[in-house]
């Protein structure tokens, strides 16, 4: 491909606003486009590297067995209402009606296609296990996207099913997969590490994500270095030491004026914040008014308060006029003498005595409130984000909160879509049984983003050989004034062609500095310059990218690199 004719453009200055290095460097290396809020066009570079993980992930598939298919992105909505998920996913889904007036969607995930088609195709158990795949476009209309192809609102996803017996043999599948993903990762230039994770709207038994460690994720680790515990801050459950016993001693009223957040209070009163009690307020998806209490020295970990109520749609916060509804005061809030309110309170604070909390009145709170004594909840459960140095569940060393990037997750959905769907077949008793089905994804443009995130430095992108567009990028320096360099880029670039090894080559007439700029930046494993110098000194400058090693090569040796494959030893320093 010659660079001249390539659609792209470079930009020379960073784009505004743009934190994350796989954004700045994929939008002014003209890799990507942006078109709208988490809309992006690939270029021609983008779509080749986005096409290279493709193949690194549908290798890893087949290698297991999965069977590569395709099914539609547009929906009819009745199916999403059969599973039930058309009513537990908020405004994220795309809803909307075709000429027909029908309720369609547009997917998020294929769980529900798979168990239809299973429900058509597999009949006994000789078909099981199966294990099936396809790239679709997915949409999730997300309320804030960021980071260039970390979070965007259109994408296209791998997603995988594994269809089973019985749960024997689902584990068996999820053991496949979690290998193959190990090795797609390590492929792609990755450390991904599998963390526990929550179901979510997938639901079913367990659910594994593997992260990459990067301080720009938003997803929160709780990692144990001493153990290998990891889990996502969503679900983990770390060791809380027993408070000191005390007597419960009588409420008593005291004022605290402007002692609004816990802090304040705790400074006010001359007390650690562990011995106070927080309230946060939320409304559920369907409208139910949610006190959740935690210890003063804790915070409310939402996602595990989904899961405790069962929400459907998830949390909002409350608004200071739906609490003060139900006899509560932002600031000043507690479950004493609330009305219309689930309570939910974290098992902690059950354990310890004698809590300073909301007295419901501006300006006042109360000491020595105790659980159940002086108010019921409805739910007591562990609802607290695990915090940096707590003791891990496993072997009470201290675990570490580190910020990480999702590319890719596996779930053991069981039989909730299959039931749902009828999709079932005849055992060997001839007794019909609910197949038991898995999930497996994997974001392509996330992935391309987490390579750059881990391959780049100040000069540009250094992608790794498996990923990259092309495998080299030639330059010619002074073919404009000397013939015989610009007839030896033509010509290695015609034998590579010719040898199906097609590489980039630079043919603009632009400086010498521009060229190698933008080589840099662009990131192909291996940079060939022919120049004066290079020629004077005995043949072509071959540079590493990823180190900056450099060596002068005679052309031959580079002609049988580029007829022969692309397998070039790493040079020795100049």
């Amino acid at each position: 491909m010659r660079l001249s004719q390539l659609f792209f453009a470079t930009l020379r200055d960073d784009p505004a606003d743009v934190e994350m290095p796989s954004a700045r460097l994929l939008l002014r290396a003209g890799y990507i486009r942006q078109l709208g809020s988490g809309l992006y066009s690939l270029l021609p570079l983008g779509f080749r590297v986005t096409r290279r993980v493709e193949q690194v992930v549908r290798e890893e598939m087949d290698r297991i067995g999965s069977q590569e298919m395709e099914m539609p992105v547009v929906h009819p909505a009745e199916v999403w209402k059969e599973s039930g998920r058309y009513f537990k996913i908020g405004p994220e889904m795309a809803r909307f009606k075709d000429r027909g007036d029908r309720d369609m969607v547009i997917a998020m995930t294929h769980e529900e296609v798979v168990a239809l088609l299973t429900r058509d195709i597999v009949k006994s158990y000789r078909q099981l296990p199966m294990m099936v795949y396809h790239f679709q476009t997915k949409f999730r209309d997300e309320p804030r996207s960021r980071g260039g192809l970390i979070r965007v609102r259109e994408f296209v996803m791998k997603d995988a099913y594994s269809l089973d017996r019985d749960e024997a043999g689902l584990d068996r599948s999820y053991r496949l997969q979690y290998g193959a993903y190990e090795r797609i990762f390590r492929r792609l230039g990755l450390d991904a590490i599998a963390v526990g994770a929550d179901v979510g709207i997938m639901g079913g038994s367990g659910a594994h994500e593997f992260m990459v460690l990067n301080r720009f994720g938003e997803d929160t680790l709780v990692i144990c270095d001493a153990c290998g515990f990891a889990d996502n801050q969503q679900i983990a459950v770390v060791g809380k030491p027993d408070p000191e016993p005390e007597e419960a001693l009588p409420m008593e009223d005291v004022e605290t004026p402007s002692a609004t957040t816990i802090d304040a209070l705790a400074t006010f009163l001359g007390i650690p914040r562990s011995k106070t009690a927080k309230a946060a307020f939320f409304v559920t998806g369907e409208g139910r008014f949610v006190v959740a209490i935690v210890r003063g020295d804790h915070d409310v970990n939402e996602t595990k308060l989904v899961n405790v109520l069962k929400a459907r749609g998830g949390l909002r916060p409350a608004t200071v006029e739906e609490i003060r509804a139900r006899g509560m005061e932002a600031g000043y809030g507690s479950p004493l003498g609330a009305r219309d309110a689930v309570v939910v309170v974290d098992e902690l604070v059950v354990r310890s005595p004698n809590l300073v909390a909301g007295a419901n009145r501006v300006g006042w709170h109360v000491k020595n409130v105790n659980v159940p004594r002086d108010y019921t909840p409805d739910h007591v459960a562990e609802i607290t984000n695990a915090r940096e140095g707590d003791p891990c569940p496993t072997c009470g060393q201290p675990v570490s909160l580190r910020q990480g990037i999702e590319v890719g997750n596996i779930f053991k959905l069981g039989t909730d879509f299959s039931i749902a769907f009828g999709s079932s077949y005849l055992g060997e008793d001839g007794v019909a049984r609910p197949v038991v089905m898995g999930s497996y994804g994997i974001g392509l443009g996330r992935n391309v983003a987490c390579i750059v995130e881990a391959h780049h430095d100040e000069k540009g992108i250094a992608w790794p050989d498996e990923v990259a567009p092309y495998a080299a990028h030639l330059v010619t320096i002074g073919a404009n004034r000397d013939a015989s360099i610009a007839e030896l880029g033509e010509r290695l670039h015609a034998l590579a062609a010719e040898a199906g090894r097609d590489i980039l080559y630079d043919d603009r007439d632009e400086s010498p500095g521009v060229k190698l700029t933008d080589a840099e930046l662009l990131g192909m494993p291996w940079i060939l310059t022919i120049s004066p110098r290079s020629i004077a000194a005995g043949g072509v400058e071959v540079t590493r990218r990823a180190t900056g090693e450099r060596s002068t090569v005679p052309v031959e040796t580079v002609e049988g690199w580029l007829r022969d494959g692309f397998e070039v030893p790493e040079p020795a320093p100049a």
